[in-house]
């Protein structure tokens, strides 16, 4: 299945199939109690998810947004559980999975715990230059959904983003 940016894949909350995103990019977004949105993870190629689900179903975590167009295939629920108790090994390529998961999130953590925010959103670039080299982050993330993700305020995500832009400028004229 083809997905467009911003359309959906599955809802907070929801329960179902599995999906393995073979192209694009995904963001999952979970809405607190209070109706906020949250962007909680990204999504990136041959990843399956939703993650929680790889062994047992459980309800969706958050809402997949699509934030490129992305080639998603879609693992029935049924015949996913059914594999997994005919192939036990299946459980080994899981776990490989969960592991490469882990280690993104690591990398994630470290990202949060630079102390300065401009080194954030650096870090932050160059991960997504690795999956799209000609498309800015601000092209597929808001300013709020960057800060969040990495750990800092809108405002500051705006003022490092000016900053960036500011320093490529070429110089003016110079006064005699």
């Amino acid at each position: 299945m083809l997905l467009h940016k911003g359309e959906v894949l599955f809802r907070q909350g929801e329960s179902g199939s599995l999906y393995h995103l073979k192209s694009g990019l995904l963001k999952i977004v979970r809405i607190h109690e209070d109706g906020t949105p949250v962007m909680v993870n990204v999504i990136v190629p041959n990843e399956i998810i939703p993650h929680h689900s790889l062994i047992s179903p459980n309800p969706n975590y958050g809402t997949a947004i699509a934030l490129v167009t992305c080639e998603v295939d879609v693992l029935p629920a049924k015949e996913w559980y059914q594999d997994l108790e005919r192939n036990p090994d299946k459980c080994r390529d899981i776990a490989l999975l969960l592991q490469d998961k882990l280690r993104m999130m690591q990398k994630r953590i470290d990202q949060l715990t630079e102390v300065a925010p401009a080194d954030k959103l650096r870090k932050l670039q160059a991960w997504f230059q690795s999956f799209f080299k000609d498309i800015d982050l601000t092209e597929l993330l808001t300013q709020d959904e960057i800060a969040q993700f990495i750990g800092v305020r809108r405002e500051t995500v705006n003022r490092l983003l000016r900053s960036q832009t500011s320093s490529k400028l070429p110089a003016g004229p110079k006064n005699s």
